[in-house]
């Protein structure tokens, strides 16, 4: 057998990522080797690959569904973006330009190239790759230069597949909208649809489903249900509204209450996915200082502009508040861009080209941003436990004084790191969740929770979905034998 698919979406965030793990676990336990592969994705939730490639965090996830490790072909095209007007092009996992929109359509062509490389070498050595989408495929404004979408699905010849988010509303609306203004030749290739995220009988749904087909010649091949606090890996700050999982209840006699700073630039926010599977932590994502008052630690997480969001973080006064929290000897952990924020001064002449500006002087360490990025897999220890992690950054710390905390280094009851998925370690996680709620007077206790359990039981939850409400046998003829002939153009097309 060998094929590949296309899951694209009506909108960001509308399930593409998790339809595509699902289909990865789903293939791999039929015995199918699979792979994901998503062209070219706009995210700042990344991860490294054992050879030091930087590839989208949700890829890392689905080559987790798949049962493979993740490589940089994968996720050939990563853009990480700085400001709203400039992003960091990540190609093949590693840094290759700064570009605006605009600039960026130079590089189209070299792009377009590695993807359609790392595509073919990937069918080369599976039986099926699911590819995923970015964004919409109705994006008729980046057609001529898409490499993601229906580029790709031309291109490749990939039969393709549109979810959509009916928890939003207008889901039919945005399925018939989505066909109608694609191109002939595009259409030919959308062979059918996905609806996700539906709450209630899905039978309610059957003359809704029974129209689309007749507008558009297309069935709807399954309704994915509504299942509350499914998360997985997300790519991108839409993520950090969605509804998380019920608090389980606490092993100690009281719960430990978490805030996480959400910087305008935020970057790797899966490293607190841990707490949130820790029986007993109520974790939140603030942006405001009247919101650390009743924090038990306070987190800052990695940022793609550690300047920019330092100066934001001055500017609506959490600085002076996460000051003021030291003082009083109250938890505070910095990861990667957090941990530079905590310095006591910062050189940046590569992301902000600011110079140096003042950190917040809570650690005794200075920061200094090189052009080179930093991208490893490095492992240490702490609390006499064993940590395996990963690092992507740009700015190098330098410690002179304190504890030492992994890479980093603490004083007091502040403490930062570099790398990042710590918290995934579960005897570290413990061991610094105790001594936290040590520090905070908590009579917390940390549970028993192994993490990679719980990653493979959402995997194996979103391969359910497929099996259960996906009709996996259409999806296996169109992944073995491409989009159907025939299938009807639905006027009226793009724009002329």
């Amino acid at each position: 057998m060998s094929g590949a698919l296309l899951v694209a979406g009506t909108t960001s965030d509308a399930g593409k990522s998790i339809v595509t793990a699902g289909l990865c676990r789903w293939l791999a336990r039929q015995g199918v080797k699979v792979a994901p592969f998503k062209a070219q994705n706009m995210s700042l939730n990344s991860m490294v690959t054992r050879d030091g490639a930087e590839i989208g965090r949700a890829q890392a996830a689905q080559a987790a569904a798949a049962r493979i490790e993740p490589e940089a072909v994968m996720n050939p095209v990563l853009l990480k973006p700085g400001s709203d007007r400039h992003s960091q092009v990540i190609l093949l996992g590693h840094p290759i330009a700064e570009v605006s929109a605009l600039s960026y359509r130079q590089l189209k062509t070299r792009l377009r190239e590695a993807a359609l490389e790392s595509l073919s070498d990937l069918r080369s050595r599976y039986d099926v790759v699911i590819c995923e989408g970015a964004g919409s495929p109705a994006e008729i404004n980046l057609r001529d230069t898409d490499i993601a979408n229906m580029g790709l699905a031309r291109a490749a010849g990939l039969p393709v597949l549109v979810v959509g988010d009916i928890d939003r509303g207008g889901v039919f609306a945005a399925m018939f909208g989505t066909l109608a203004l694609l191109e002939p030749a595009d259409q030919a290739l959308l062979a059918g649809f996905v609806v996700n995220k539906f709450r209630g009988d899905a039978r309610l749904l059957g003359p809704g489903l029974d129209s689309l087909r007749r507008l558009t010649g297309r069935p709807v091949l399954g309704v994915l249900p509504w299942v509350p606090g499914l998360w997985l890996d997300a790519e991108d700050s839409l993520a950090l509204t969605a509804e998380r999982p019920a608090v389980a209840p606490p092993v100690g006699e009281d719960v430990l209450r978490v805030a996480v700073v959400r910087f305008p630039r935020v970057s790797n926010f899966t490293d607190v996915d841990p707490l949130v599977a820790e029986p007993g932590v109520v974790l939140r994502f603030v942006t405001r200082p009247e919101e650390l008052s009743d924090a038990d630690l306070v987190i800052l997480p990695g940022t793609r502009a550690t300047v920019a969001d330092l100066a934001w973080l001055r500017e609506n006064g959490l600085a002076d508040a996460i000051v003021r929290r030291a003082a009083q000897r109250r938890p505070v952990l910095g990861i990667c861009g957090g941990y530079q924020m905590l310095a006591g001064s910062i050189d940046d002449e590569v992301e902000s080209r600011q110079g140096i500006v003042p950190g917040l002087g809570l650690l005794p360490t200075t920061v200094h941003f090189g052009p080179e990025k930093v991208l490893g897999r490095p492992s240490g220890q702490a609390y006499g436990q064993p940590v395996h992690a990963y690092e992507i950054r740009h700015g190098r710390v330098s410690v002179a004084g304190g504890e030492a905390f992994l890479d980093g280094c603490s004083a007091g009851t502040v403490c930062g790191t570099s790398w990042h998925g710590v918290l995934e370690n579960d005897g570290f996680r413990r061991a610094f969740l105790a001594e936290t709620a040590a520090q905070a007077g908590r009579r917390f206790v940390p549970g028993e929770v192994c993490f990679a359990d719980i990653r493979q039981r959402w995997l194996d939850l979103v391969g359910d979905l497929i099996a259960d409400h996906l009709d996996t046998a259409a999806v296996m003829r169109l992944i073995s034998d491409g989009p159907p002939a025939g299938l009807p153009f639905v006027p009226p097309g793009p724009p002329a």
